[in-house]
């Protein structure tokens, strides 16, 4: 009988292949969750074509991993047929621990766990769902007992999640500077010592991709409309969970009800199956029936968010930069009070300042190796005649202060 394999049309690499080993833990619903949860959160709000899924960008990742392992294997490197297949299964399923929106329950219903420990939870219920079939995957996504370059093509300064949500994100935002040359990068891969380096010839391109990198977040991921959209967002579910919590019922469909009804730890996703399950449950679609339900709401505060969002009514926002007066938060308050009739606490929902930073490499965390053409290795930083170091290592931060259009 012939191999069964399913073929997919992805619109940046062309079709993929995907075995049936892959296929077994493809249709798995923590995986099939992702084709409901977009990639980039509200960003579409600015870009309109950014509405690609968690899902799409998984499948790349994990083509983009093929090709760095074919590649690796040509220059020598021993990969098993297992360690191979692990690789795969661990980058497909690096991003299951995402909620809806992406970052915006990190922030307000879900607190003291990342979507990476979610993730490894997920996996682990995976694991225990197919009968062990995940566990070297697990191991490569941890880093434990298993060749740690493999760890560093799904987790570090230059790996297969960054080469395809660079190339996808800008493909859908229509935002060629952040377009990388995956293939050529993928080709300079090599191993010295079991961890991944690339070869002198590639670190110009090495060079764009971290270019690429800077302005696909100042232009794009942290542009200061869908920054301050996913705030609106955020205030949305804290005005609701506040609501909820002093015994106000809200519409909603049962899994974001739980966590609007209950303060939920990290200690609590690991310790309560239900916490996990009800998490998997969620995802974008939750939080838009919320959303427009919500909208009709007798509580003015909760009302308003939900409408101006709803219809692109955003907050209005002025960028500062460290060392810039902040806005007079106290009159701002004082105007929301006497207009709309509500107390103070209330107004600070129309608001405030929103911190945003990032910065293009850190070498702290394992940095980009350079394999020069002598055999030494080097950190990017000092192999590059044209990246400084300082500039490289430099973390940016400014602050968006943001309040309702009146």
């Amino acid at each position: 009988m012939p191999t069964k394999r399913k073929i997919i049309n992805d619109p940046v690499f062309g079709f993929i292949s995907i075995p049936r080993h892959i296929l077994d833990v493809l249709g798995h619903p923590d995986v099939q969750r992702l084709t409901r949860i977009r990639q980039m959160g509200l960003s579409n709000t600015v870009y309109p074509g950014a509405m690609h899924t968690r899902f799409l960008h998984s499948i790349g990742a994990m083509h983009l991993m093929s090709e760095a392992i074919a590649q690796l294997r040509q220059q020598g490197v021993d990969i098993s047929t297992a360690q191979s297949e692990a690789a795969r299964l661990a980058i497909l399923l690096h991003d299951t621990g995402h909620g809806p929106f992406s970052h915006v329950l990190e922030h307000t219903i879900v607190s003291g766990i990342t979507h990476e420990e979610i993730s490894l939870l997920i996996m682990q219920r995976i694991n225990e769902d197919l009968g062990g079939k995940i566990s070297d995957a697990i191991e490569v996504f941890t880093d434990h007992e298993q060749p740690h370059f493999l760890h560093q093509l799904v987790s570090s300064q230059l790996d297969v999640d960054r080469l395809d949500y660079l190339s996808r994100d800008s493909f859908f935002c229509g935002v060629s500077e952040g377009m990388v040359a995956s293939a050529r990068i993928i080709n300079m891969l090599n191993v010295v010592d079991d961890n991944l380096v690339v070869e002198a010839k590639g670190i110009y391109s090495v060079e764009k991709f971290l270019l690429a990198r800077r302005l696909m977040y100042w232009q794009v991921y942290l542009h200061k409309t869908s920054v301050i959209a996913e705030q609106m967002l955020t205030l949305i579910l804290k005005r609701a969970r506040q609501l909820s919590q002093n015994g106000e019922g809200l519409l909603c469909l049962p899994p974001l009800s739980f966590f609007m009804e209950n303060d939920i730890t990290g200690d609590d996703f690991r310790t309560n199956r239900d916490v996990l399950d009800a998490y998997t449950a969620m995802d974008d679609h939750d939080v838009i029936a919320a959303v427009k339900t919500w909208q009709y709401s007798k509580d003015f505060v909760l009302s308003k968010l939900c409408q101006d969002l709803l219809n692109r009514r955003f907050f209005k926002v002025t960028v500062l930069n460290d060392g810039d007066d902040m806005p007079d938060g106290e009159s701002l308050t004082a105007q929301y009070v006497k207009s709309f009739g509500i107390s103070p606490e209330e107004a600070q929902y129309f608001h405030g300042v929103r911190t945003v930073s990032t910065d293009t490499y850190n070498a702290d965390d394992g940095g980009i190796r350079i394999l020069m053409n002598d055999g030494q290795v080097r950190d990017l930083a000092d192999a590059s005649d044209m990246l400084n170091h300082s500039v490289l290592n430099k973390h940016v931060r400014k602050h968006y202060a943001y309040q309702l259009r009146m």
